[in-house]
């Protein structure tokens, strides 16, 4: 099976619920996109227009190899269309605040499953009509782990423990497979030259890197400050990633407690493989499905009962207590909030079998469905093209 064979097999809208307004600060825009990341377009707009980012406020981050359409605000923003060649962006009205995840309850998403034989297919839809029977876990995917690089560890915590040195090193010189070559040149001399910062800051050319290594050269060993003066956005996806991490080691904790051995199929994630429920009986689902898990954070309160013996056991795997899950020394990061459903069921499900335009003598499939915000369509291709058990 293939997926993302082309831009336009993994088609992304958000589902926004705003009201305009006759007057506002904020323009409304709608934003279409092909083949770039959320942050890169906010940026290439920022450059268009000479915006400073802060101005900038969007719903959710869409994926970069898609067509996707989301929904942002600029305080003050131009009443004007944009047009590059990867995307578009359109006003739509005012608003009297900012555009904020709060704003949209969820994707509505058409993707294509390609390279497929006819049997293939049929599992498929066999494995699709079992969603309904055994819901869909509700893991974090791995695009919520770009950030993770070739060593497997996780900056946030790295900086957990205190080590400000080895979460700077990550997140500025661990190569990546997202690397582009420009980054990747960067990153290998930063390895190349990590602590004779003089020598760094010469190999470099002008770039966000160069000018935190001008901060290293005044302050040799401030690896804290260095940090911080990476963009918020990426500090707050790094930590997000972490985070995201453990509350799927909980999901699946939480899982394997409800269920027996061969309801379990094991699915290879970027972190790690985790358990896929097959074949439940209604009790178990709705055991399942009736405790919404809280995100690990110091400002949620944890679990109650089974729950709670998890995640303590899922921290403690990472030398980790509850109470340690505050982000020190930066005052513009923190941990989320609120607690995530274990199992889901997508909505609004449409199906069709094609014939493969791309791949001769095989069969595609074209799924149309709609997930709650923060809950990923490729777990879903996963669960019905990888996970397979007893009665499913």
């Amino acid at each position: 099976m293939k997926l993302k064979r082309q831009p336009e097999d993994f088609q992304v809208e958000e589902l926004p619920r705003v009201t305009l307004a006759p007057q506002g600060r904020f323009t409304y825009y709608k934003l279409t996109k092909r083949g770039l990341g959320t942050l890169e377009a906010i940026e290439a707009i920022c450059r268009h227009w000479n915006l400073p980012g802060r101005s900038v406020s969007y719903g959710g981050l869409k994926d970069r190899h898609a067509v996707t359409v989301q929904y942002l605000s600029i305080f003050d923003g131009p009443d004007v269309s944009l047009h590059q060649a990867s995307l578009e962006l359109e006003p739509l009205g005012k608003l009297e605040r900012p555009y904020t995840p709060q704003d949209f309850t969820g994707n509505k998403f058409e993707i294509v499953l390609r390279d497929m034989t006819a049997e293939a297919a049929a599992r498929a839809g066999t494995q699709l009509e079992a969603l309904s029977r055994d819901g869909l876990p509700n893991y974090f995917d791995d695009q919520r782990f770009g950030s993770v690089g070739f060593s497997g560890e996780f900056i946030a915590e790295a900086w957990l423990k205190g080590d400000h040195e080895r979460a700077l090193r990550l997140a500025f010189a661990e190569p990546n497979p997202f690397d582009r070559p420009d980054t990747k040149a960067r990153k290998a001399t930063l390895r190349e030259c990590w602590g004779d910062w003089a020598a760094a800051k010469a190999g470099l050319d002008r770039s966000s890197e160069r000018s935190i290594v001008t901060y290293l050269v005044d302050h040799p060993t401030d690896f804290r400050g260095a940090f911080a003066r990476l963009r918020r956005e990426l500090r707050s996806l790094y930590f997000a990633a972490f985070q995201s991490h453990l509350w799927n080691l909980v999901l699946a904790g939480w899982i394997e407690r409800n269920t027996r051995v061969e309801q379990r199929s094991p699915v290879d994630l970027k972190v790690g493989v985790f358990p896929f429920p097959v074949g439940l009986d209604e009790d178990q689902r709705k055991a399942i499905a009736a405790v919404p898990l809280p995100l690990p954070s110091s400002r949620n309160k944890p679990g109650d009962g089974p729950v709670d013996e998890i995640t303590t056991a899922v921290l403690a795997a990472f030398g980790l207590s509850w109470t340690d899950m505050r982000v020190k020394h930066l005052k513009d990061v923190f941990f989320s909030k609120g607690s995530r459903d274990p199992l889901l069921v997508p909505e609004n499900v449409k199906t069709e079998v094609f014939k493969d335009d791309l791949h001769r003598n095989k069969q595609a499939i074209r799924l149309a469905f709609e997930l709650p915000k923060g809950s990923y369509a490729t777990i879903l291709v996963k669960r019905i093209t990888e996970a397979a058990g007893s009665g499913s």
